[in-house]
């Protein structure tokens, strides 16, 4: 039996295999859309911290993860027949299709959704609610774009599976490509080469599909992102004036009797500390103390099991009962600015982008004004000249100078610094610890966790010390200096 080349050739020009190929992408292309935004939806919901929300995303991916699609596009088609008010919308085979693949497509979606999720850091989360950003908006700016380029193959090899399940619709009668090929063949038996010719226009789809899918990725792949460095006039590149430092007796943090419990482990056993306008307060201690856990529950990424924080001489946070924040808590938290250890800037942003985003997500001014102030914050650090640039391209100090702008962009009462240098190499500390200083030197009201004891000696007004979730010594720098050398807090500075 010879294989017929000119029939084959015949069928490149055949209108209804064309008319089929049309309906398979349009059919592929709206199950994928509508089934990538639901998937996404469910994917949160999967996550949600309500356990019905919870329960009823498992359950509906347990569900149609186990039905096999032939039976839901039956069910879904002869469903008019119980409820014969869908008849003119399940009746047609197109929308039947259509309804039975996103039902069924949404499930698998979903779980390709939820590990772009979970591959985020949850440093950018932390990241997003020191910047007073709300949940809408801090998925649609940061967490999305970064889970769907992680997402983004799947995805597509997701639409690849939709369009080959669409030959499943022939059940339904839906004139798809394989069944105008199956039609052919029952009349000229050319089996084969019909085959081939139904092969070829799957094929084309997924090709032109995956052609754009390409330039999506290549697009969003951070690492083929890259700035220049630029030049910074003279003028922009001054640091701000320093000012007058002053520390006044106005209390703006105050922690009452905190207490944090993980498991049988009690990380801050009832914790009262107060620090005033101006302040440059130190916490230090041996790994474990409970230091990192204290600066984290005043901005509240570390919730706590009892006691109270005020904030500014008003409520902000409680655990009196039930843990709660101040209603007004995403306006406020803004006025407290957290620089984080592993610099937690956003890597899908340039740096002025990072800078600028938080003011700009506030509506805090026009777009050029944010761009000069974002400017001026990044001299002060000494790092205009690399605004343009993406936070791959720098290093771990250039990061945590970038860090410093974006939390001082924000224009904060308070900073907050948790292990700012930790995660960065001996030579690359001390242009961090400079960029504090200046900060000291100006005014500001500091919070620092550090093992940096030759810069807590030098910036610190109190030096408060920690161990075991316990407040062991609270010193200012004059009471600090005049305490015995053999002292618990002055062992351990001097260990450090």
């Amino acid at each position: 039996m010879n294989f017929d080349w000119n029939y084959l050739f015949s069928l490149a020009l055949y209108p209804d295999f064309w008319r089929a190929t049309a309906l398979v992408a349009w059919l592929g292309v709206l199950t994928w859309v509508i089934g990538t935004v639901l998937g996404f939806l469910l994917a949160l919901a999967r996550q949600s911290a309500l356990r019905p929300v919870r329960w009823f995303a498992k359950t509906y991916i347990w569900l149609f993860r186990s039905l096999p699609l032939l039976v839901l596009l039956i069910f879904v088609y002869n469903l008019p027949q119980f409820a014969p008010s869908l008849s003119p919308v399940l009746s047609v085979p197109f929308w039947a299709g259509l309804i039975a693949l996103v039902i069924s497509e949404t499930a698998y979606l979903a779980e390709i959704h939820r590990a772009g999720l979970i591959s985020v850091d949850q440093g950018q989360h932390e990241a997003a609610h020191a910047l007073g950003v709300r949940p809408v908006g801090k998925y649609r700016h940061i967490i999305l774009p970064q889970a769907i380029r992680v997402a983004l193959p799947s995805l597509g090899n997701e639409f690849i599976t939709i369009v080959k399940l669409t030959s499943l619709v022939s059940v339904i009668s839906l004139a798809e490509i394989l069944l105008v090929g199956q039609r052919l063949y029952t009349r000229n038996f050319m089996v084969i080469e019909t085959l081939v010719a139904v092969s070829f226009y799957y094929v084309l789809v997924v090709s032109v599909f995956g052609l754009f899918l390409s330039r999506i990725e290549k697009r969003l792949d951070i690492a083929r992102m890259t700035g220049a460095e630029i030049s910074v006039p003279a003028a922009v590149a001054t640091e701000a004036p320093a000012t007058a430092r002053r520390v006044s007796d106005e209390v703006v943090v105050a922690l009452d009797r905190v207490r944090k419990d993980f498991g049988d482990k009690r990380a801050l056993a009832d914790v009262s500390l107060k620090v005033n306008k101006g302040e440059v307060v130190s916490i230090i201690g041996p790994s474990g103390s409970g230091k990192t856990t204290l600066i984290r529950t005043v901005n509240a990424l570390q919730d706590i099991d009892a006691g109270r924080i005020a904030l500014d001489g008003a409520d902000w946070i409680s655990a009196e009962g039930n843990y709660r924040l101040a209603p007004d808590f995403h306006g406020r938290v803004t006025r407290l600015g957290m620089v984080f250890q592993s610099f937690n800037l956003f890597p899908h942003m340039t740096v002025l982008q990072n800078v600028t985003f938080g003011p700009r997500y506030h509506g805090s001014g026009n777009t050029d004004a944010l761009r000069v102030a974002a400017m001026g914050h990044l001299a002060r650090v000494g790092m205009a000249s690399h605004a343009n640039k993406y936070p791959h391209q720098l290093s771990g100090g250039q990061k945590q100078r970038v860090a410093i702008a974006r939390a001082l962009a924000m224009d904060p009462e308070i900073m907050l610094f948790d292990e700012p240098t930790s995660a960065l190499d001996p030579e690359l500390v001390g242009e961090v610890l400079q960029v504090i200083e200046s900060l000291a030197r100006d005014g500001m009201t500091m919070i620092i966790v550090t093992h940096e004891m030759r810069f807590v000696s030098r910036v610190s007004d109190r030096v408060v010390m920690m161990e075991n979730g316990h407040v062991v010594a609270d010193m200012t720098a004059a009471e600090l200096e005049a305490s015995p050398v053999d002292s618990r807090i002055r062992r351990f500075m001097l260990q450090g």
